[in-house]
C-alpha cells in the first residue's frame, strides 16, 4: 500500500455481517462488467490505483461474469459471495465515509449561437497539454495535471473567468451553445449531458479534460458567506440563490476557477447511460464515482448509507455499485459520487445526497490475500 493510501486501512469482514447485503439485487452489475472486461481485453487496462488492486487482479471475476446470467437476486449475491471477499474501507482519522450523487442533465442548445443560446461547451484546446513530474513547472502545485503548452512554454491554463470573458472564441472549439450560464456550470460538476438540439436531434458530450485548476465547490462558498444555510445547501437551493442573485452569478461561478472541457460521446442505446470514465455506459443506480488515485475502476462496492432515503422509497440505501467514474471533488478512500440516471428526475433526487456512508470493496479471491 502506497503512502496514498496510508490514510485508511482495509478490514476483513464477512458477507453475513455485511448488513443489508442479503436484502440487494445486483443482477443488472453483470451486463456492465461485461463492458468492463471488453474494455480493459480489447482496449487498455485502467490505471491502477495506490491501494494496489490492478484490472489484472480484477480480470477472473469479470471472466466468470461473462457467461453467468443469474436467476434470481439470491443467485447474483451468491457470485459474489463465491468470487469475492469483502474488506471494510476504515478511515484512520475515525469519520465515516461520504456519499454525493451526480446525474446526466438535458439540456437545450443550438448548433450555433444567436441571442438566445449564447454560452457554449467546449472542446479540448490543442494547447492544453497533460501534466506529469517530469513536465511540470515548479511554480505549479503538483494537483495540477493539465497546463498550457504555449510558444515552448508550460504554464497553467487560463481559469473559468479568464474563458467565459472570451480566451477561447474564435478557435472553433464549440461543440454547441446553451441558453444558460447556470445550466453550462452545472454540466461541468456532473462532467456529462444530453444535449438536445432544435430540430429534434439528441446528442450527448462527456468529460475530456479540464483547465487544471483545483476544483472550488461554491456550495461551500455561499454557507461561508452566510447565503444558504449548511442544513439546507442542495443543487437546487444554490440554483434557487444563483437565480434570485443574477448580478452575482458571475462572481460565484469564478470562484470555483477549474473549466471542464467535452467531447462527443455518441452512446448507440439511447436509453443507456452516458460514457464516464471507465469507457462504459453508467447504470443508474449502480454505478459510482470514486477517487481513481487511490481505487480502480471496475471493482464492485457496497455501499451503506442510512440516512440516505429518498433514492429508495424511503429506505436506506444498501447497494452493491461498480466504481467506473471519478471527478475533482471525490477526494478520497470512502468518498463516492452515485449516478442516479438522466434528466430532471434524476436530477432531482442527485441534487440533495449529502450523507455518511459506509464503503465496503469487494476483492477478487485470489488479490484479496494480500490484505489479511
Amino acid at each position: 500500500m502506497s503512502d496514498h493510501a496510508s490514510d485508511f486501512v482495509l478490514q476483513a469482514i464477512s458477507f453475513d455481517t455485511l448488513e443489508g447485503w442479503k436484502d440487494d439485487d445486483p443482477s443488472g452489475l453483470f451486463e456492465v462488467m461485461r463492458s468492463c472486461r471488453r474494455q480493459i481485453t480489447d482496449v487498455k487496462p485502467y490505471r491502477t490505483g495506490s491501494l494496489g488492486l490492478s484490472s489484472e487482479d480484477l480480470l477472473p471475476l469479470l471472466a466468470d461474469a461473462e457467461d453467468f446470467t443469474p436467476s434470481s437476486p439470491a443467485s447474483a449475491r451468491a457470485f459474489f459471495e463465491t468470487h469475492c471477499r469483502p474488506f471494510l474501507i476504515r478511515r484512520k482519522d475515525g469519520n465515516s465515509g461520504f456519499v454525493t450523487a451526480f446525474y446526466e442533465p438535458d439540456i437545450d442548445v443550438s448548433a450555433r449561437p444567436d441571442e438566445i443560446f449564447r454560452f457554449p461547451f467546449y472542446r479540448r484546446p490543442d494547447d492544453l497539454i497533460d501534466l506529469d513530474d517530469a513536465n511540470r513547472p515548479s511554480e505549479l502545485d503538483k494537483a495540477y495535471a493539465f497546463g498550457r503548452l504555449h510558444e515552448g512554454r508550460v504554464t497553467a491554463y487560463p481559469d473559468r473567468c479568464a474563458i467565459d470573458q472570451g480566451f477561447l472564441e474564435g478557435r472553433g472549439l464549440e461543440i454547441a451553445w446553451a441558453k444558460s450560464k447556470v445550466d453550462v456550470f452545472f454540466v461541468h460538476v456532473q462532467g456529462a449531458a444530453r444535449l438536445r438540439y432544435e430540430d429534434g436531434r439528441i446528442g450527448r458530450i462527456t468529460y475530456a479534460a479540464k483547465a487544471g485548476h483545483a476544483f472550488s465547490a461554491i456550495g461551500k462558498l455561499l454557507i461561508d458567506r452566510g447565503e444558504i444555510d449548511r442544513a439546507e445547501i442542495s443543487m437546487q437551493a444554490i440554483r434557487a440563490w444563483l437565480a434570485r442573485n443574477p448580478e452575482r452569478v458571475d462572481e460565484v461561478l469564478w470562484h470555483n476557477r477549474s473549466y471542464i472541457f467535452f467531447r462527443d460521446a455518441p452512446v448507440a442505446d439511447s436509453q443507456a447511460g452516458p460514457i464516464a470514465a471507465a469507457k462504459v455506459p453508467l447504470l443508474a443506480g449502480r454505478s459510482l464515482a470514486v477517487d481513481r488515485m487511490i481505487h480502480t475502476f471496475g471493482y464492485p462496492f457496497f455501499i451503506r448509507a442510512e440516512s440516505l432515503t429518498h433514492l429508495d422509497q424511503g429506505r436506506p440505501f444498501r447497494r452493491l455499485m461498480l466504481a467506473l467514474d471519478t471527478g475533482s471533488a471525490i477526494v478520497g478512500p470512502a468518498r463516492g459520487d452515485i449516478f442516479t440516471g438522466s434528466g430532471d428526475m434524476a436530477g432531482e433526487g442527485a441534487g440533495t445526497v449529502r450523507n455518511d456512508a459506509d464503503f465496503t470493496i469487494l476483492i477478487p479471491n485470489a488479490a484479496a490475500g494480500r490484505f489479511d
